[in-house]
C-alpha cells in the first residue's frame, strides 16, 4: 500500500495542507528495502499522478523532540530522510547502512564511483571516524559550517560507504536539526543533497517534489537561502585536508573565501594547487 511521506515543518508556524501534491506513480518503499525499480534512476521523469499531502507538523517548540524521535526512528528502519542544512536540502541515511547506502544511490540515480559525505552531530566525533592530520582548532574555526572536509577515514565507518577511496568529506552543518538527529542516531549520517544526480540543489522541500515518494520522512523547515539568487545553490565548500601541511579546494562552494582564508592565512597550510587571482586578490585585501 503506497504511503506518502510524513511532512514536519521546522518553524512554529500555523500548519498548511495541500488536496495533492504531483508525484510519480510508484508501488515500493523509500527506505533500504526499496527496488532499483521503485527509485528514479535518471533525470528522466515519467508521468505524474495524483495523491493526497499529508498535513505538515510543527517542529519547534513542544514538538521538536518529536519530529527528532520521528526522522530518527525512520533512520533506523532504513529509510531516507529529506531534511534542511545550512546551505541546501539535503537526503540523509544511517551511513552505517549499507542497504540503506545503496538505496540512495538508487533515489538519485547517482554514479557508483561518486562518494557521499558523512554529517556528524559535533567536532570531537570526527577523531573517531577520521584520521586528522591537522591541528583540532582549525577543525573548531571551520566547524560547524558549510564546510565539508575531506580526510583519511578510520575502520571505524561502514566498508561499504565509499569503498573505492580511502577519503571521505565530513560535514558538520550550522542546522541544529541535522546535528541533533545524528546526535540522536548516536553515529554519522550519509548525506547528499535532495535532487536527482547532476540537476540543480534544492532549496525549498517542493523543489524536489519527485522524490517524496521514496522517501520516509520529508522535514520541512521552510527556505534553506534565497531562490532568487543562484549562489545561494552552491552547497558547501569542498577541501581536501588529507595530506599534512597542504589544503586542496575540490569544490568551491559557498564558503571558499573565507575557508582559505582560514587555511593559508592563519594556519599556513599550502595550496596543492594554484588559487585563481580573483581569490587571491580576496585574501590580499
Amino acid at each position: 500500500m503506497y504511503r506518502a511521506p510524513l511532512l514536519l515543518r521546522l518553524r512554529l508556524r500555523r500548519c498548511w495542507c495541500s488536496s495533492s501534491f504531483p508525484v510519480r506513480p510508484w508501488s515500493g518503499g523509500g527506505g533500504a528495502a526499496a527496488s532499483e525499480e521503485g527509485a528514479p534512476s535518471a533525470p528522466g521523469l515519467s508521468a505524474m499522478a495524483r495523491v493526497p499531502l499529508p498535513m505538515p507538523l510543527p517542529a519547534s517548540g513542544p514538538d521538536r523532540q518529536s519530529a527528532l524521535l520521528a526522522a530518527a526512528s525512520a533512520l533506523r528502519a532504513g529509510g531516507l530522510v529529506a531534511l534542511p542544512t545550512d546551505t541546501v536540502y539535503g537526503v540523509a541515511c544511517l551511513a552505517q547502512d549499507s542497504r540503506a547506502l545503496g538505496a540512495v544511490y538508487r533515489l538519485k540515480g547517482r554514479a557508483a564511483n561518486k562518494p557521499l559525505a558523512i554529517c556528524l552531530a559535533d567536532v570531537e566525533h570526527v577523531y573517531r571516524y577520521c584520521n586528522v592530520c591537522v591541528p583540532d582548532k582549525l577543525l573548531q574555526e571551520l566547524l560547524p559550517g558549510p564546510v565539508t572536509l575531506v580526510l583519511e577515514r578510520s575502520d571505524t565507518l561502514n566498508k561499504d560507504l565509499n569503498p573505492f577511496t580511502p577519503l571521505v568529506g565530513v560535514r558538520i552543518p550550522s542546522h541544529w536539526f541535522i546535528r541533533e538527529l545524528a546526535r540522536e542516531c548516536a553515529g554519522p549520517l550519509a548525506l547528499t543533497s535532495a535532487n536527482i544526480s547532476q540537476g540543480a540543489s534544492s532549496l525549498t522541500v517542493t523543489e524536489f517534489q519527485e522524490l517524496w515518494p521514496h522517501l520516509s520522512l520529508v522535514i520541512d523547515g521552510g527556505p534553506t537561502g534565497d531562490i532568487h539568487r543562484p549562489e545561494s545553490r552552491l552547497g558547501s565548500t569542498v577541501i581536501d585536508l588529507s595530506v599534512p601541511g597542504k589544503f586542496k579546494i575540490i569544490r568551491g562552494g559557498c564558503a571558499l573565501i573565507q575557508t582559505v582564508e582560514i587555511l593559508a592565512v592563519k594556519y599556513g597550510l599550502t595550496a596543492d594547487l594554484p588559487i585563481c587571482g580573483q581569490l587571491t586578490q580576496s585574501l590580499g585585501k
